[in-house]
C-alpha cells in the first residue's frame, strides 16, 4: 500500500506556518491486520526492489535495519523492519540525563504492601503548566527491569499539551498506550496513529515519536512492556475464530517530515530519561517493510466468549494480548478487558466471583461502572490487588447479585474496564503508596459483608 501523505514544515528556526488544525483533520491510511509483513512507501519507488540494503538508496535514502529480536530468533517470532530516512537515526547531539522526572524503573524502594489499594483518577495540569506525554508521564508501580528484558512498569499520564518540537523513544521497554480521556495523535517513525478512549496504541520498543493532542487535555494509562513483544494469544478449544481477530489491528502507512531546527530527542534508556538535541524531525522514515511497527486496536470491536450454561467463567477468556516468557503457559504479562456483554449464566452469581490469584493485577476503568464495584472505582482510576491478596465484589455489588433474577439474560452495557496481570508482583511506587488519589478507604467496600451461615438451614 502506497500513500502520499507527506509533510514538509519548518522547525523552530524557519518561518513557514503549520496550519495544526488541517494536519489533525487530515485522513491517515493503515494497513490491517497482526504482525504482518507490510510494506509502504510515502513517494513512488522509495521502496528499493529486490533487496534491503542497495548501494544507493532511492531518493538518496538511508537504509536501515530496526530489529525488534534477536537476528536468530525463530522466523515466527522475529520482528525487524527496514526503514529507508532522510537521515540514520545516529544523527543527534550526545545525551545527558534529565535528573527530575517522575518516571521509574526501579521497584525496591519502598516494601510492598499485601493491602488492597486503590486509586483517584490523576487531576489534569492546569492551564498555567501546560504539561506534554513525556512530563506528564508518572509511574504507579512494577516488576523486573530493563536490564534483564522482563517484567513491566505501569504509568499514568495526564497531559494538556502537544509535544511540538520534542520527540521521544523508549529504549527499555514496548509502551501499550490506553487512553481514558481525550483524542491523541502519535506521529511516528513508521507512520500517524489517532486514537481515542476505548482504542489502544501499542509503539515498539526504539520506536520514536511524539503525542500530539487532538482535544484540550487528555489522560490514560501506559503499560511498559520490558519484556517479549505483544502477541496474539492461543485460542486453543475457541477455534480459530473469536477474542481480538488479526483484521482488526491497524498499522500507519509510511509518511514522513522533512524538517530543519532546534529539536529535542528524549530516550528511556536503563530506568532513566535522557535528553539529546538534533538538528532535525526523526519523523522522516519515507518508506519501509517488515513487522515491526506500532498498531492501535478497538476494543470495541473484542468478540467477547462467556458461558452459556452456568458458573462465571475465568476472565482468561478476556484477553487481548499477552507477553509470554520462558514458561509454557504462564505470561509475563496480559492485557485483559471487561467490555459490555450478555450474561446468561443460569443458577449463578454473575459477578466476578470472590478470588485470590498467584499472579498480580493491576486494573483501570475506561468508562462506566466495572460490574464488581458498585461506587469508588471511577474512570480514570486504577487498584492494584497482589499475589494472594483477597479481592472480588464488594459488598452493595453482592447483595444486588444475590438477589438478582437469574432466570434471564442480563445486559452488562457502558462500560470498559482493563487489567494488566502479570506473573509476578507489582511493587507500587512511592508516589503511588503517598498519592493524594490513594484512597485509604477501599478496604471498607469489603467490611459489611456479614456472615450468613447457618448450620441449621443447609
Amino acid at each position: 500500500m502506497t500513500t502520499r501523505t507527506t509533510e514538509r514544515r519548518r522547525g523552530a528556526t524557519g518561518a513557514t506556518p503549520v496550519n495544526e488544525a488541517a494536519i489533525a483533520d487530515a485522513a491517515l491510511s493503515y494497513q490491517s491486520g497482526f504482525g504482518n509483513a507490510f510494506a509502504t512507501e510515502a513517494l513512488p519507488g522509495a521502496l528499493p526492489e529486490g533487496q534491503n540494503s542497495p548501494q544507493r538508496g532511492p531518493y538518496g535514502l538511508y537504509a536501515e535495519q530496526l530489529s525488534g529480536t534477536a537476528f536468530t530468533a525463530p522466523r515466527a517470532a522475529n520482528r525487524r523492519a527496514w526503514l529507508y530516512r532522510i537521515r540514520p537515526a545516529a544523527v543527534h547531539e550526545p545525551f545527558r540525563q534529565i535528573a527530575d522526572s517522575r518516571i521509574e524503573s526501579r521497584f525496591d524502594q519502598l516494601p510492598t504492601p499485601p493491602d488492597q489499594l486503590r486509586w483517584d483518577p490523576l487531576p489534569m495540569p492546569s492551564a498555567a503548566t501546560p504539561v506534554d506525554f513525556v512530563d506528564g508521564l508518572v509511574t504507579m508501580a512494577g516488576n523486573g527491569a530493563p536490564s534483564s528484558q522482563n517484567g513491566c512498569g505501569i504509568h499514568l499520564y495526564a497531559i494538556n499539551r502537544s509535544m511540538r518540537d520534542r520527540f521521544f523513544y523508549d529504549a527499555d521497554g514496548e509502551l501499550l498506550i490506553v487512553p481514558q480521556q481525550g483524542k491523541l495523535r502519535f506521529d511516528t517513525e513508521l507512520g500517524r496513529i489517532a486514537a481515542a478512549p476505548q482504542e489502544i496504541v501499542v509503539i515498539p520498543r526504539g520506536v520514536r515519536f511524539r503525542v500530539e493532542l487532538l482535544d484540550a487535555e487528555a489522560r490514560g494509562y501506559v503499560c511498559e512492556n520490558f519484556g517479549a513483544p505483544f502477541r496474539l494469544p492461543d485460542l486453543g478449544p475457541i477455534g480459530s475464530n473469536g477474542l481480538a481477530n488479526p483484521r482488526d489491528f491497524m498499522t500507519p502507512t509510511a509518511w514522513y517530515e522533512e524538517r530543519s531546527g532546534r529539536f529535542e530527542l528524549v530516550a528511556k534508556f536503563m530506568g532513566n530519561l535522557w535528553t539529546a538535541a538534533i538538528d532535525h524531525s526523526p519523523l522522516d522514515v519515507v518508506a519501509w517493510h517488515g513487522n515491526y511497527a506500532p498498531y492501535k486496536y478497538d476494543l470495541r470491536r473484542f468478540n467477547t466468549m462467556g458461558s452459556t450454561s452456568f458458573d462465571h467463567p475465568d476472565p482468561s477468556i478476556f484477553l487481548v494480548l499477552q507477553s509470554p516468557s520462558d514458561t509454557a503457559g504462564v505470561d509475563t504479562i496480559d492485557f485483559v478487558i471487561f467490555p459490555p456483554r450478555w450474561l446468561a449464566m443460569e443458577h449463578t452469581f454473575r459477578p466476578p466471583w470472590f478470588h485470590r490469584n498467584v499472579a498480580s493485577e493491576f486494573m483501570g476503568l475506561i468508562e462506566g461502572v466495572y460490574d464488581a464495584k458498585a461506587e469508588g472505582f471511577l474512570p480514570g482510576g486504577a487498584s492494584l490487588h497482589n499475589c494472594m491478596s483477597g479481592h472480588g465484589p464488594d459488598a452493595e455489588t453482592f447483595a444486588r447479585a444475590s438477589a438478582a433474577d437469574v432466570s434471564r439474560p442480563q445486559r452488562v452495557a457502558d462500560t470498559m474496564a482493563f487489567m494488566f496481570e502479570t506473573r509476578t508482583v507489582i511493587h507500587p511506587t512511592r508516589f503511588a503508596l503517598e498519592s493524594a488519589q490513594r484512597q485509604p478507604e477501599y478496604y471498607r467496600c469489603w467490611s459489611t459483608l456479614a456472615s450468613h451461615f447457618d448450620p441449621d438451614k443447609p
